[in-house]
């Protein structure tokens, strides 16, 4: 990764605000993707959280060691590579995940060994409800957080029949199950689902014709990575997107791959806890220092990694500097930074964001695409889903 200038890592800590002094023993293990169908959402979490250590922290490697191992996305391998950070490695505290069915593996080890673990991107709703950890904290999202508050959106807008799609997995089912409550509990009615196979549908046309046939007005879904760049491209050549207008969760368009799906996406309107338009002056210098640090934009993926960086610096300044220490820390973390204000819920560990409405739309100079907020919505705690953390 570019090092930062002296000068724009002076602006970035003086814009956000924090001390740079902290623990010098803290060991981290990043357990990402960096193979598979989630390299790219891995080595993006990377070089944000290495450009977070870089800001808060000064000389990365001084400070911290960085330890990273390869999930492949596969439950089985990642609890073995986490077993290595913490047992042979033996790391202060470990940093990723993007899979939720890898959070879901490694769970139990986690909360068994005592180790923190900052949940860089995974969204599984359980993780910080039934299945909760002190040990576990979310810098990132959760599937309800980001499609609950867009289904009562959508009908104070005017929307009164949705079709639903998604990836048939445990995040698809959650982040549409969650839309859909809202929208049916404002009044909304959901007119059909389709739920196509993860990672193995090539052709949408049947489903999007059912969509097509349902006398919806408007289609919602969950898609991410490789096939959220091949349902945006068929939506718009099967001639669906004039009549019956395509929202989604923000991964949908993710500025990380965006300009992959090209013209197609303009005019799709989605959710999300962040976009690098977000307009105030902490994103503003995050983004310019993300874009010397590596020549594009930063998408949600990089924030999650950055924010996890400030988190840990912010615990370990606190004279947090061993395990038990870092998790009851981290779980007390709070700060505006690039999404706006961000919290922990001590009731959950699970982060407290504001979501932002925005359109994809053509760049002023038509060299590429850019997003458009159109609204804010309130940030709002999940509810606890059987965690007993504050008990």
């Amino acid at each position: 990764m570019k090092k930062l200038t002296q000068t724009a890592a002076a602006a970035l800590i003086a814009a956000l605000g924090t001390s740079a002094a902290y623990a010098e023993d803290i060991k981290v293990g990043l357990l990402l993707p960096y193979s598979g169908v989630y390299a790219s959402l891995g080595n993006e979490i990377e070089a944000g959280f290495r450009l977070g250590l870089e800001t808060f922290g000064g000389e990365t490697d001084d400070t911290f060691t960085i330890v990273t191992e390869d999930t492949e996305v596969k439950p089985p391998v990642a609890l073995g590579k986490a077993k290595k950070l913490v047992l042979q490695d033996e790391v202060d505290v470990m940093v990723g995940i993007v899979s939720s069915g890898v959070l879901g593996a490694v769970r139990d080890f986690v909360d068994g060994a005592k180790v923190p673990l900052i949940v860089a991107n995974a969204g599984n709703d359980e993780a910080t409800g039934e299945a909760c950890s002190a040990y576990i904290t979310r810098l990132s999202f959760s599937n309800q957080q980001v499609n609950r508050p867009m289904g009562t959106h959508l009908y104070e807008q005017g929307v009164r029949k949705v079709f639903t799609m998604a990836s048939d997995y445990a995040a698809g089912r959650q982040m549409i199950g969650a839309f859909a409550d809202a929208f049916t509990e404002a009044g909304g009615e959901i007119v059909g689902q389709e739920w196509t196979p993860f990672q193995k549908t090539q052709d949408f046309g049947p489903y999007m014709a059912n969509a097509q046939a349902s006398g919806a007005d408007a289609v919602y879904v969950f898609y991410a990575g490789g096939e959220a760049i091949s349902f945006v491209k068929q939506y718009d050549s099967f001639g669906l997107k004039a009549d019956l207008p395509l929202y989604g969760a923000g991964f949908l368009t993710s500025p990380l791959y965006v300009n992959a799906e090209g013209p197609a996406a303009i005019g799709v309107i989605a959710a999300l806890h962040y976009v690098p338009t977000i307009d105030n002056p902490e994103n503003k210098v995050f983004v310019d220092a993300f874009m010397a640090a590596n020549d594009r934009a930063p998408s949600e993926f990089a924030v999650h990694g950055f924010d996890a960086a400030r988190a840990l610096v912010l615990a370990s300044a606190g004279g947090a500097n061993d395990r038990e220490a870092l998790a009851a820390a981290l779980s007390k973390t709070s700060f505006d930074g690039p999404r706006g204000t961000t919290s922990i819920d001590p009731a959950t560990n699970n982060i407290v964001q504001p979501i932002y409405v925005y359109e994809t739309v053509a760049m002023e100079n038509g060299e590429g695409l850019t997003q458009k907020v159109l609204a804010t919505l309130p940030a709002t705690a999940d509810p606890a889903n059987g965690c007993t953390l504050a008990n």
